[in-house]
């Protein structure tokens, strides 16, 4: 099974995928996670992409892009996988498909988690005073919540259109969460 998770940041996309890649017995494939090795790592791709991220903005599609089509053919990918945090905007969308096509994949099915913007900044806020994260600041925040609903929300459509898309409630106790996801899986 071949699925994405998205959301805004803070709705707990990132807990969510670690409980249902155990569940299906999938990859979990974290863009965030894959840049934040590359930039321990200090590699050319994590300069560049801590540079972004700490402004708060978006790393180009084409890295990102590249870094999927490198992952996904890995042998744990073989059973499957969940796309954490990627797509983030229609141009990732259509390369996703074009990548997924070009190698004989295809999306099962596209989550989104929804909740109320001001328990996410709220949520974001506690998370970089716990783990140091540099992209948790209040000012950072608010400005990926205006770029996820500006560039992100239009693949939303996207996947709608192709009847992919399942909308989740983001908000409650996170067992509560995992079930409804579990739900619409089966």
């Amino acid at each position: 099974m071949n699925l994405l998770i998205m959301g805004p940041p803070g709705v707990g996309k990132g807990t969510q995928a670690k409980i249902i890649k155990n569940e299906l017995k999938i990859a979990h494939l974290s863009t965030g996670e894959i840049l934040r090795k590359e930039i321990a790592m200090g590699t050319k791709v994590g300069l560049i992409a801590k540079d972004y991220i700490d402004k708060g903005q978006l790393v180009p599609d084409q890295i990102l892009l590249d870094i999927i089509n490198d992952r996904i053919v890995l042998p744990d990918c073989k059973n499957g996988y969940l796309l954490d945090g990627f797509p983030r905007t229609l141009g990732q969308a259509n390369g996703l498909e074009k990548i997924m096509r070009s190698l004989n994949h295809s999306l099962d099915m596209a989550i989104s988690l929804t909740a109320d913007e001001d328990e996410l900044i709220n949520r974001l806020i506690k998370r970089g005073q716990k783990s140091g994260r540099t992209d948790d600041t209040p000012e950072v925040i608010r400005k990926r919540q205006k770029i996820y609903w500006v560039q992100t929300a239009q693949i939303l459509d996207f996947y709608q259109n192709k009847n992919l898309l399942k909308n989740i409630d983001g908000l409650g106790e996170i067992n509560e969460i995992t079930n409804r996801i579990l739900a619409v899986l089966k």
